[in-house]
């Protein structure tokens, strides 16, 4: 496996100084050669300035957050982070790579839950890199590898949970955000580590049932949900007569026996639980024939 190595480059504005100040030295002393008819001299001056000219080719700058990876002859030999204009040896190759936070949205996915059930999901990863060389020479097209290792993450984790919790202590897609954007982080994160790529953020940015069962599960949605409020209702309402029991009796005000609690408790979950507005109706009789 290929580390960054990073190389300190010279500063450019210090090279293009001096082959271009020799140019235009060797430049005169080549007239001047070629005025006497010195032919030696002249061509040997204007080799050199043919030199300096190549060297100068070597002058390259590099920006805030890129490195340039150079290359002798396909060997890599470091990597250059420091910013500003820099000059290396014109026969490396020079390679920018960008090293700052991109983005990536995967496309929407068609798979199925841990369930069976067939959702659309899709994720944004936020990333950069963090080792050049691995980026440039262990994969062939690291942004690529990015797209294909995300989509595959996101892919394998759908499996994993179901998309809605059945109890309160289960991991679901869409109850445990916090929980599956960790999971989905470390997992991508995993993937594209021999990249060089570094896994900031990656989170689900879209989440449904697959067209053809989501009015089913809306039904069932709606279904679950008023179970759970009638559940809460009854606790309530349970709650309550007790509480209107016991009181009556602490009072001693009202001397109630089994049957006429029994009604009373009756009348009072009618109250309580009805999803309509209840009609009193006086009893003027007993309970008693």
């Amino acid at each position: 496996m290929i580390r960054e190595k990073v190389r300190e480059a010279t500063p450019g504005g210090l090279m293009f100084t001096i082959f271009f100040g020799f140019i235009v030295l060797a430049g005169y002393w080549s007239v001047l050669a070629l005025r006497n008819e010195e032919v030696l001299p002249g061509v040997l001056w204007l080799l050199a300035i043919l030199f300096c000219i190549v060297c100068l080719t070597g002058l390259f700058t590099v920006s805030p957050n890129q490195g340039v990876v150079l290359q002798l002859f396909g060997a890599y030999v470091g990597t250059v982070r420091n910013p500003g204009f820099r000059w290396a040896n014109p026969f490396l190759s020079k390679r920018r790579v960008s090293l700052r936070v991109r983005n990536f949205e995967s496309s929407h996915l068609k798979v199925n839950d841990t369930d069976g059930n067939p959702i659309e999901i899709a994720a944004v990863v936020v990333w950069k890199v963090v080792d050049t060389a691995e980026a440039c020479f262990e994969v062939d097209d690291f942004e690529n590898y990015v797209k294909v290792q995300s989509e595959a993450a996101v892919r394998n984790l759908a499996t994993r949970y179901p998309y809605d919790a059945h109890d309160e202590h289960q991991t679901s897609l869409r109850g445990s955000t916090a929980d599956v954007a960790g999971d989905l982080k470390h997992e991508i994160h995993d993937r594209l580590a021999k990249a060089g790529v570094e896994v900031i953020e990656a989170r689900i940015s879209h989440l449904a049932y697959a067209p053809e069962i989501a009015s089913a599960m809306l039904r069932r949605q709606q279904a679950g949900a008023i179970i759970a409020a009638r559940t809460r209702i009854v606790e309530g309402a349970v709650g309550m007569v007790d509480l209107a029991l016991e009181r009556l009796e602490k009072s001693a005000r009202v001397k109630l026996d089994e049957e006429r609690k029994a009604a009373m408790v009756s009348n009072l979950l009618v109250v309580l639980c009805s999803d309509r507005d209840v009609h009193p109706v006086v009893n003027t009789g007993t309970l008693y024939p």
